[in-house]
């Protein structure tokens, strides 16, 4: 695959194209400065990025949206160069709350359409004003969904030009091909965004989206931060790997450059996240150098089956009343009584 800072997207099977390389936007709000995601996303511009990855509730796509306008208002760039990725919350999965959670989004963005607006979770929260709601135990209270009926909500929001693209994220395959089998599917979902990275790289499920059409977006694509609170701090640091240390000495490159180029090189779209100054730009560094086929081979077997995310949640009382480490990007759900499904792809 021929790569190069300016010209990094590849095609979706809605004929809409998507930049390998993204900026994760996510901060925590108790702890990131005001205007530190405008600030960091308007640099990003400058520095060549076009794809940019947000949610509701991340609680900052007013700044994103401000960066976005601003740049396009100086002349950098125009709106369509930008690729912006909006995520449907678990507490909006009922039909006939779709469209206020997108539209929710483009009011803070202040702009007409997102390009790519992805199911963020395949469990719903109860709806409400809560994003998180708990019941008087402290436990999380779940919704029964219908994933059909809240693609169909999403399909309207597409044919209504609210969003050019529909995807998921955290979909195992037995929740994708609920979709995929839907009678009646109008939008074929053109993207899965999952944990990816060279000790997690998600072989089975990288197979069978390539067999349907559906690119991979990896989160995490050079591993986390240490935050115990959301992060299996037992794992090895991905960045320490020996033998990405090796091939970046090679290159006179970071192991976040190999790890990062890896994914891109294989076509799996990377979105690093990162308030750095010097990060944001020394991250868009790979499109200057490739790995080899035997490189490829030897980071591919760097797998582990490590997922360095996890969350600890209390499950709601009609499920196991005890605390379990309900990773909420494990792509099985199962504590979950609607996804009972046991496959780790």
């Amino acid at each position: 695959m021929d790569l190069t800072a300016e010209r990094h997207s590849v095609p979706l099977s809605d004929g809409n194209h998507i930049p390998l390389l993204g900026l994760g936007t996510y901060g925590d709000p108790r702890t990131t400065p005001i205007g530190t995601v405008l600030e960091c996303v308007k640099l990003a511009i400058d520095v060549g990025y076009r794809h940019f990855d947000g949610a509701l509730v991340y609680f900052n796509e007013h700044e994103v949206g401000q960066a976005i306008r601003e740049k396009i208002a100086d002349g950098t760039v125009q709106r369509k160069d930008i690729f912006y990725c909006g995520k449907l919350w678990n507490t909006f999965h009922p039909p006939e709350l779709v469209r206020q959670a997108l539209e929710r989004t483009l009011k803070a963005l202040k702009l007409d359409y997102v390009d790519l607006y992805i199911v963020e979770l395949p469990m719903a929260f109860k709806p409400g004003k809560e994003f998180y709601p708990i019941d008087q135990d402290g436990k999380h209270i779940y919704h029964h969904t219908d994933l059909c009926a809240t693609w169909e909500a999403l399909e309207a929001c597409k044919d209504a030009g609210l969003v050019k693209s529909l995807g998921v994220s955290n979909f195992n395959r037995r929740q994708l091909e609920l979709l995929l089998n839907k009678p009646g599917l109008k939008h074929r979902p053109v993207s899965n965004q999952v944990e990816c990275h060279p000790y997690f790289t998600q072989p089975k499920l990288l197979e069978y989206c390539r067999q349907n059409d559906i690119v991979i977006v990896g989160y995490c694509p050079i591993g986390s931060s240490r935050d115990a609170s959301w992060v299996n701090v037992k794992c090895p640091p991905l960045l320490e790997d020996e033998l990405l240390v090796s091939i970046g000495k090679k290159y006179k490159k970071s192991t976040a450059q190999v790890a990062l180029r890896f994914n891109a090189q294989r076509g799996v779209v990377v979105i690093p996240k990162s308030f750095s100054p010097e990060r944001i730009k020394h991250n868009f560094q790979i499109f200057d150098f490739s790995l080899t086929a035997e490189e490829m081979k030897a980071i591919e077997a760097l797998n582990k089956n490590i997922r360095f995310v996890e969350l600890l949640i209390r499950t709601s009382p009609h499920h196991y009343a005890r605390k379990t480490t309900f990773s909420l990007f494990q792509h099985r759900w199962s504590d979950h009584p609607e996804y009972p499904f046991h496959e780790d792809y």
